[in-house]
């Protein structure tokens, strides 16, 4: 081989071969720093000993040792896989007050038992009145099921929650968390690294929805679902069901894998059979335009129209603590979409 041709092929394996490393070398420091310890110079610590590794071993690459640099880190990440497969989600923590308790559900024929619906009375996002209840729904008085979504950070990420209504006005709402330790704030980042895990609440609206628009400032989207009553029901259950599946099997949440979106979309895809992929599964901001786009929404309206009549912020705010927060956050919408 010329050194002409030899030289270019061999910075070509040399580049491979640092991609090789490269690209886990990134993943392990993200791993090590959301899991390694739970204090920070022991995170700083991990961390820029396997950096100090990761380089040694390009370093190696780019030296002409590529089987040495490939084979040395492969090892080594071997044993970092293994480590991070060894960590599995508990319920085992000391949790922050919003998501200290579970919610699970009794089903005794067309009768339904929430235990630790969340019904907290927030006055900011740190001084608030604790309460859990549990009640009991019919489910033969079961008539609609609404999706909210809560944006807080432009038109592109939102949080879904998903509320059911009764033909007497109640309405109780089901919402997929991140369960938060006590010293933990929320990160995207971290979803991805098993910093968290997955929750399932049913809460009151004048709780869950009142606390994203009246005390967190974000901005709601109230749609009416388009759904026959055995989907509703279908969907209710599931929701009970996945609540009552994390008490013996607690899971990890994923900012992508599995979240408020991804989670409703398996239980959905299960009742009513194919749901095509899509990249707004992923950008749930725009989920609306999705669930428009299969049939989900009032088809005889634009999309447009349903977030015009659906945008609740204002009717919250004005509603406040009201008893009559369902009701009052619906009036305006379409006709027929009123609260009974």
């Amino acid at each position: 081989m010329t050194p002409a041709i030899g030289r270019p092929l061999r910075l070509a394996i040399s580049t491979v071969a640092a991609l090789i490393v490269g690209f886990p070398a990134i993943w392990g420091c993200f791993a090590l720093w959301y899991q390694s310890s739970p204090t920070t110079a022991a995170k700083v610590l991990w961390v820029g000993l396997w950096i100090a590794f990761s380089l040694a071993m390009l370093f190696a690459v780019f030296n002409g040792q590529v089987a040495l640099g490939i084979i040395g880190f492969s090892a080594v990440f071997a044993v970092m896989l293994a480590w991070w497969t060894s960590l599995q989600p508990t319920n085992d923590h000391v949790w922050a007050d919003d998501v200290a308790q579970m919610t699970t559900g009794v089903v005794a024929g067309n009768w339904v038992t929430l235990h630790n619906v969340r019904n907290f009375d927030w006055r900011t996002v740190t001084d608030y009145t604790q309460r859990w209840e549990t009640r009991t729904y019919d489910l033969e008085r079961l008539t609609s099921v609404d999706m909210v979504m809560s944006y807080w950070t432009g038109p592109a990420i939102a949080h879904m929650l998903i509320s059911f209504g009764f033909d007497d006005g109640a309405q109780v709402v089901f919402s997929v968390e991140i369960r938060r330790q006590k010293t933990q704030q929320f990160s995207e980042v971290g979803g991805f690294f098993k910093e968290f895990e997955l929750s399932v609440i049913a809460a009151d609206e004048r709780d869950v929805i009142r606390l994203r628009t009246n005390v967190r400032g974000e901005d709601d989207y109230l749609y009416r679902l388009q759904l026959p009553k055995t989907a509703i029901r279908s969907l209710f259950l599931a929701y009970v069901g996945e609540a009552n599946s994390l008490i013996d099997t607690p899971r990890f949440y994923n900012t992508v894998s599995v979240n408020c979106t991804t989670l409703v979309y398996q239980m959905m895809k299960r009742i009513v059979g194919h749901l095509p992929l899509d990249y707004r599964l992923l950008f749930s901001g725009y989920l609306p335009e999705y669930v428009h786009s299969v049939g989900g929404l009032d088809s005889r309206y634009t999309l447009a129209e349903l977030s015009r009549r659906g945008h609740i912020t204002e009717r919250a705010l004005q509603s406040d603590r009201s008893d009559s927060f369902s009701a009052d956050i619906r009036r305006g919408l379409l006709p027929g979409h009123d609260s009974p």
